[in-house]
């Protein structure tokens, strides 16, 4: 009779490294530390099932699905808060310049836009989704694997470690394109600063309603002759 190897999932949050401990100079433009402290969160709890669940449920807890839940989450969050920080600026950069509400309305982000940026975002999770292809292939060799296989088992493990550690990249890269989103709207946010309103009506309009304004003043000061028809109204 075959006897299975014990599955046991190894600390993770020494290979999350800046997801749990971040390290930079600036913080980014938009507030993303509750986002990433969640999905931190989130693996620690996914190590913490899989090391209460029987040796039957431990790959299936620790596995791709789980991990790429938490993946996308984060991603979509950051995506949505993005978009709503962009669409922020946008407003306050148009009440600025005194722009029309109804054409404020097609500076503003479109569902396609929205889309797009977090699209953007995940790009960055290429080599953290290569690492959970490895760790499927590690976790269907440990599903099998006899006490006398410990290689499989200790594979298993550190494809866990690397599936964490291509997660911190993500998340790096993450930020870093939200970065980059910034850099990618700034023309647009700044052809909307340089926006003025057009001067024909004041040509159009106002411009003869001032000389007929004018007009009327020199005829009631006795400057200007008034003609006949006006003379009558005025009972000159």
């Amino acid at each position: 009779m075959k006897l299975l190897m014990p599955l046991r999932v190894p600390e993770l949050a020494p290979s999350l490294g800046r997801i749990i401990v971040p390290r930079r100079l600036l913080d980014p433009w938009v507030p993303l530390d509750d986002i990433r402290e969640e999905l931190a969160t989130r693996v620690l709890e996914l190590g913490g099932e899989g090391r209460a669940a029987s040796r039957a449920r431990v790959l299936e807890v620790t596995g791709r699905r789980a991990w790429t839940a938490a993946w996308d989450h984060a991603v979509r969050r950051t995506g949505a808060r993005l978009a709503d920080a962009l669409d922020a600026e946008i407003t306050r950069t148009a009440r600025e310049v005194r722009l029309p509400r109804r054409r404020l309305r097609r500076h503003l982000l479109t569902n396609a836009e929205k889309r797009a940026i977090v699209a953007r975002l995940g790009t960055g999770g290429g080599p953290f989704v290569a690492a959970l292809d490895e760790l499927e292939a590690a976790a269907a060799r440990a599903a099998d694997a006899s006490v006398l296989e410990k290689d499989a088992h200790a594979g298993w493990q550190e494809a866990l470690r690397t599936v964490a550690r291509r997660l911190e990249a993500a998340w790096l890269a993450l930020e870093a394109e939200v970065e980059a989103e910034r850099e990618r709207w700034n023309p647009e946010i700044e052809a909307l600063a340089a926006w003025r309103p057009s001067l024909w009506p004041i040509f159009v309009v106002w411009a003869p309603v001032a000389f007929l304004l004018i007009w009327l003043g020199l005829i009631l000061g006795g400057y200007v002759p008034a003609p006949a028809w006006l003379a009558r109204q005025l009972g000159f």
